[in-house]
């Protein structure tokens, strides 16, 4: 069976690894009403992550610890 995990190539089981013991990075890309909950939580759950997004407002308001998302 394909699904087995000695069927996988290394990197796929090199990234199971990692995101079991949350040693991985996690980038999200977007952070509006979706992206910046998502990244909130997995940080929350033990990950690093990285937010990306185009809007230098956004930014902004993250590094000051404003939130424009409510919830």
């Amino acid at each position: 069976m394909a699904n087995q995990k000695s069927d996988l190539p290394a990197s796929a089981q090199t990234l199971i690894e990692r995101l079991k013991s949350r040693d991985a990075t996690v980038a999200v890309v977007g952070l509006g009403y979706v992206g910046l909950p998502l990244a909130v939580t997995l940080a929350k759950a033990g990950f690093r992550v990285r937010g990306i997004d185009a809007d230098p407002t956004k930014i902004s308001a993250l590094r000051a610890g404003e939130s424009y998302v409510e919830d």
